[in-house]
């Protein structure tokens, strides 16, 4: 039996008063790098390596005291609880999407997308990007 619960990490990276967004998966929204922690995996862990697989970046986390958030996820078994865990980082190396990243972009804090996941202004707020 699969769990009903996912927890997934990832950061939030900010440069020059633009987030870093993209879109993957089976949702269309614009959201954080990020994904499934694995079993025994850490956190802190996962959101380098889902950093690295998606936009082929390193990244030096600088606060390891992480944004948590709650949501959940309709599939077709049903509903699903999901954990997002989000640390505040910063890149290093250019960006290398990978192959299931459909697009990405830098979006001005100021001017951010309508279609954004859940989670994207409560971090950007928690982290003190936006009021």
């Amino acid at each position: 039996m699969n769990s009903k619960i996912i927890i997934a990490s990832g950061p939030v990276i900010v440069e020059n008063n633009q987030v870093l967004l993209n879109q993957h998966g089976d949702t269309d929204f614009w959201k954080f790098c990020g994904g499934q922690v694995k079993e025994e995996e850490k956190l802190l862990d996962t959101a380098k390596r889902r950093s690295k697989e998606e936009m082929g970046i390193e990244i030096e986390i600088l606060d390891e005291n992480p944004f948590i958030t709650y949501t959940t996820k309709e599939t077709p078994e049903g509903k699903l609880d999901v954990i997002l865990v989000h640390f505040l980082a910063k890149r290093i190396g250019e960006i290398k999407p990978g192959e299931d990243i459909r697009e990405w972009k830098w979006f001005e804090l100021n001017n951010l997308p309508p279609d954004l996941g859940p989670n994207i202004l409560p971090a950007l707020k928690h982290f003190r990007f936006l009021k």
